[in-house]
């Protein structure tokens, strides 16, 4: 996983961000093992507490479990999977919108925009 912290939002936040975008986007499989708290914050360049707080808020969202001696899993819910993509689409979407309307762009002229990206990236250009 590549951290990366900008202000604005809390750090754990963004580092629930960064590990739900890993595990929607398939780079942490269903299953996998994550590293240790610790390691994972020396990974990350922050305070284990910090990444303690990150990862109890991804086991309340149920995108990763404990188990007693093992340590933390990536869930094995396909559900909890796909809700969390369609939440970073749905984000990701609305940041985009936000960006093309303060430009002045309308919803004719967004989809104008959309569908020839869409066709220049078929083209292989």
């Amino acid at each position: 996983m590549e951290w990366r912290f900008e202000g604005g939002a809390p750090i754990y936040a963004q580092i629930v961000g960064t590990v739900k975008l890993a595990i929607a986007s398939g780079e942490l499989p269903p299953g996998e093992r994550l590293p240790g708290v610790r390691e994972l914050a020396l990974e990350a360049g922050v305070n284990p507490n910090t990444m303690q707080r990150a990862l109890t808020e991804l086991e309340r969202e149920g995108l990763v479990y404990s188990q007693r001696t093992a340590g933390r899993f990536v869930t094995d819910s396909a559900e909890a999977v796909e809700a969390a993509r369609r939440e970073l689409a749905d984000g990701t979407v609305k940041t985009f919108l936000t960006a093309m309307r303060r430009l002045g762009f309308e919803r004719e002229e967004i989809l104008n925009l959309l569908e020839r990206e869409e066709n220049h990236d078929d083209s292989g250009m």
